[in-house]
């Protein structure tokens, strides 16, 4: 059928990398095309988005709350509707929760409001060798089924894996049925953007449809009240057996380096930590996943905002007083750009 875009699915479970390579998938893309890409989180305040650079040629989206699969579907179509008409894009990218299952997206893409605009080529499932010493994410349905589902397997972190670790992960999805059509390697996240138009396998098929439990949360961050100097708004959700909880604070709160990444390096429990921070007049995304956690320079924000899940509930005024103890005694001028 001509003319209709492609779409890619970029899955993979908590802190795999997918960010990073939508983030290298873009720096390849043609100088004459147009991308659009849909970010989805678990967690009730958007932090991926911090990290992608919307353009005169890309545009992200970003859906928070829940996963698209299940508690945002109807948000997932309305979403999907809003790129192509905004955005007119030559190709979509879609980055679902590390804990969200691709069946749902692969439905709608494939089903009868899409199937003649959205051409599903290709779905991409990034794995971390080290994620198969975790009995707890091996014996997770939605973690093997997006293995299961997946069109290429690319292994990623491997600077971070053992060969022990990576030889694992090789001989075990070397015996995954169908077989894939590709598994090879990332380097940082990093891989040819040629695979992107591989052709999708529609007889691959999930071994736990419907698993994916319904998420129990408010409503989505859009909704959120504005932020006062000093009174972060604070949001929670759980689903798929593990529990988020986001903070965002007022542009004018500046935190101190040391103090926040000490703090951020000394949470203990979490499976995952991301935020973006205004550290005087600069701003920085951190980045956690397992013990690994990276700090990267970010553009001017609108506010400052993290996010943590984890498998149990913490102790959310706990944290939150620690992250208050990290701002800055005097307030400061906001950055150049900030009304």
């Amino acid at each position: 059928m001509p003319n209709r875009i492609p779409v890619n699915i970029i899955t993979g479970f908590l802190g795999v990398g997918k960010t990073t390579a939508i983030n290298a998938l873009l720096k390849q893309k043609p100088e004459s095309e147009r991308w659009a890409v849909l970010v989805n989180e678990f967690g009730q305040i958007g932090v991926d988005q911090a990290a992608m650079a919307d353009s005169d040629d890309v545009q992200i989206k970003e859906l928070a709350g829940g996963c698209i699969c299940c508690a945002l579907g109807p948000m997932l179509r309305a979403g999907l509707a809003t790129l192509i008409r905004t955005a007119k894009p030559d190709r979509l990218i879609i980055e679902p929760t590390g804990l969200g299952h691709p069946e749902g997206i692969i439905d709608t893409l494939q089903g009868d409001s899409f199937r003649d605009v959205l051409d599903l080529r290709a779905v991409i499932c990034l794995l971390d060798p080290r994620l198969l010493d975790d009995p707890r994410v091996t014996g997770h349905e939605t973690f093997q089924d997006q293995l299961n589902l997946a069109d290429i397997v690319l292994l990623n972190k491997l600077d971070l894996a053992s060969p022990d670790q990576v030889g694992q992960a090789q001989s075990g999805l070397a015996g995954l049925f169908p077989p894939k059509q590709l598994v090879a390697t990332a380097e940082q996240g990093r891989f040819d953007s040629a695979l992107l138009d591989l052709v999708r396998n529609d007889t691959l098929a999930a071994q736990f449809p419907g698993s994916h439990d319904a998420f129990d949360s408010p409503a989505p961050a859009q909704n959120l009240m504005l932020p006062e100097p000093g009174k972060p708004v604070r949001r929670t959700g759980a689903g798929a057996d593990f529990v988020s909880c986001g903070w965002v604070f007022h542009r004018d709160d500046v935190f101190d380096y040391d103090r926040l990444e000490a703090c951020l390096n000394g949470l203990d429990g979490a499976v995952r930590i991301k935020g973006a921070f205004r550290i005087g007049y600069v701003w920085l995304f951190y980045n956690r996943a397992l013990d690994d956690a990276s700090i990267d320079k970010l553009a001017w924000r609108r506010d400052s905002r993290l996010e943590i899940i984890s498998r149990d509930a913490r102790d959310w005024d706990a944290i939150e007083a620690l992250l208050l103890d990290c701002l800055e005694g005097d307030s400061q001028q906001s950055p150049t750009g900030a009304d």
